[in-house]
């Protein structure tokens, strides 16, 4: 008998084998990965999967997976594009520890996965079996072997004729059975037919009515197939919410909160992973009046920011660290001149091109001293995706207040996922009053600062008797260029005072826990959710562990000192880089902390210790656990 027909009757019968009465397995939380080469849906299966589950109320927290080139080699191993997705009971903060449930459109993108231990032991695979039949031995050899090697590995893997069954409903399956394989995890996780399909309609709404049609029919199909071959089936208890809610990504969040801050101009140049907030800002900004300027170069964009704000507007310019590097010098002069300007950092892999489609929190140091010279910089740091919203606004009020600069710093982890939080209401507080252009009163100068805060007015090109002349060197109260020692300090002095009388109106962030324990953990941007987890979980256990998460890293809230007081030990966890003292080199004398731990070290002469992953992936609380318990233990 033909091997191939032996193999087909064996899977035949295994999957009669399963057409029994299952049992509903009801569960807390599901992390699920859907995989595939790029091109083939399996980011929008991911995305469809987390709408659906946040409509039926679940908590949820979905995570891009993108290869680092934009179109890899079919079927290679550093290639898997797809979506990490986080199903919970509750209200979901990151995207979790190892997957426990993974579909793959081929072996090679999985295996990639498994090399970068994505996986927990176990984790049950659900694999595209049509490479098993592929014309081409090679192939056929690297899937036998693969399949192989992974069961041996104890996972369970579940051959998936997902292109075999999509075919009958459509000749080229290749970018539609993503949502056979969407129906397949409907099935498993037991969600709502009805809205399901509502979902498929709201992702492909901009398509004709018979694409709808297929895709309903595919999802269908594959939901007919799990519910006959599959002998499990899962439950996560949801919650239907009583407001409101949106499921955006963080960049689309950043974008949102850009139009409610009354802010009407982007200027900006394409850069992953941020180009993605301009491109929905350029799709509706111009409904509210908004201009999105596309500029040459990164120079060129902050270049047109600054001028745009100087005329009156106050406008923000979106880039990652490359870009970030390259707007310094533009930004100094931003400083110089006390031009409101608001700059977004989605912080990427580094140094250089680094990992362009990779999360780290590596620019912080850049953001605070970048520039040559003293520039004093206002720098924020978005947390969760809601953060992404309403960071927006408070920069940019920040800003219009201080005539200062306003850096937020964002990451690609929380630019790429997705998580349902409260739809928000628009107040008008938000939008900051109509600019002054009345006459400049006699005497009044274009730097006329306040001693004790260094505020001055913002003078508006074209106000009766506010002409001044404006460059970037130094100058005196009248805009003059003035090169004595003097006035060289005295302005040096009021622009810092600004920082000052901003850090006057901080309160210090509220502690994680109980205000006193043994181990005080510190944290900035995204590692929130998954730092706050793991310290819950150790509290629950009976430890003394508590945190505190930063948005404003300069100037710092008042008070910080103190909080840190009330614990035995304090450390930052960062997804940044630190040397580890296990390397023989390294020692006290020669170690380098990660960043925030530098910071806290040298204004409050605590001793503060660190742990950091850089391994451009978002941080799991798993391994912030496992580092927190380690700290304890010492």
């Amino acid at each position: 008998m033909n091997e191939a027909i032996r193999t087909e009757m064996q899977r035949d019968a295994s999957a009669a084998t399963m057409k029994t009465t299952k049992s509903v397995q009801v569960l807390s939380q599901h992390v699920v990965e859907v995989i595939s080469d790029s091109g083939e849906g399996a980011q929008r299966c991911g995305q469809a999967l987390g709408g659906l589950a946040a409509k039926m109320g679940n908590g949820v927290w979905t995570m891009e997976i993108i290869p680092a080139e934009i179109r890899p080699p079919a079927r290679s191993v550093a290639g898997a594009s797809g979506n990490r997705i986080r199903i919970g009971s509750g209200r979901v903060t990151n995207g979790g520890d190892e997957a426990d449930l993974v579909v793959a459109f081929n072996e090679q993108v999985l295996l990639g996965r498994v090399r970068s231990r994505e996986l927990r032991p176990g984790c049950t695979i659900l694999l595209e079996s049509m490479w098993r039949e592929s014309p081409d031995p090679a192939i056929v050899n690297a899937y036998v072997e693969t399949f192989a090697e992974l069961v041996s590995a104890g996972f369970k893997v579940i051959e998936t004729p997902m292109e075999r069954e999509s075919r009958k409903i459509m000749s080229d399956p290749r970018k539609g059975k993503n949502m056979f394989a969407l129906g397949v995890l409907a099935s498993i996780y037991s969600l709502d037919l009805d809205l399901a399909r509502d979902q498929i309609a709201l992702t492909f709404g901009k398509k004709a009515k018979s694409v709808i049609d297929v895709n309903v029919r595919l999802f269908d199909a594959g939901f007919a197939w799990a519910e006959s071959n599959l002998d499990f089936k899962y439950s996560i208890p949801a919650e239907r919410p009583t407001e409101p809610q949106i499921v955006v990504n963080g960049n689309t969040a950043l974008a949102l909160g850009v139009l409610a801050s009354g802010m009407e101009i982007c200027a900006m140049y394409p850069i992953t992973p941020a180009t993605s907030a301009s491109h929905y800002l350029s799709e509706v900004f111009e409904n509210v009046g908004g201009i999105v300027h596309q500029a040459e170069d990164e120079i060129a964009a902050c270049a047109f920011a600054i001028g745009a704000s100087y005329a009156g507007k106050c406008t923000v310019t979106i880039t990652s660290g490359p870009g970030y590097s390259l707007k310094q010098e533009a930004i100094g002069l931003a400083v110089m001149g006390e031009i409101p300007l608001v700059v977004v950092n989605v912080q990427r892999g580094g140094p250089s091109t680094g990992q362009p489609t990779k999360g780290e929190q590596s620019d912080l140091f850049a953001a605070m001293f970048g520039s040559h010279g003293d520039a004093p910089k206002v720098v924020m740091a978005v947390s969760t995706l809601e953060d992404c919203f309403y960071s927006m606004i408070t920069a940019r009020k920040i800003a219009e207040t201080f005539n200062m600069v306003v850096v937020v710093l964002s990451d690609a982890h929380l630019a790429a996922s997705q998580q349902p939080f409260r739809r928000p209401q628009f107040n008008e507080s938000w939008m900051a009053p109509p600019i002054d252009q009345s006459a400049v009163p006699p005497g009044m100068k274009p730097y006329d600062w306040d001693e004790e805060t260094g505020l001055a007015r913002r003078f508006i090109p074209g106000q009766p008797g506010g002409m001044h002349t404006l460059t970037g060197l130094a100058h005196d109260r009248d805009s003059k260029v003035a090169y004595d020692t003097d006035t060289n300090e005295q302005t040096l002095r009021l622009r810092s005072l600004k920082l000052a009388a901003l850090q006057k109106t901080l309160k210090a962030p509220p502690v994680f826990g109980d205000p006193e324990g043994d181990l005080l953990v510190v944290g900035w941007g995204s590692t929130r959710g998954a730092i706050e987890e793991a310290v819950e979980g150790l509290r629950k256990e009976g430890h003394k562990v508590s945190s505190l998460h930063l948005t404003f890293l300069q100037p710092m809230a008042s008070g910080l000192k103190e909080v840190m007081s009330r614990f035995a030990k304090v450390m930052t966890v960062e997804n940044n880089w630190s040397d580890k003292l296990e390397d023989t080199i390294i020692d006290e004398n020669n170690r380098r902390y990660a960043p925030l731990a530098m910071l806290l070290r040298a204004r409050y002469l605590v001793d503060v210790d660190c742990w950091s992953e850089a391994q451009g992936r978002a941080l799991k609380p798993g391994f912030v656990r496992k580092a927190l318990l380690k700290k304890l233990q010492n």
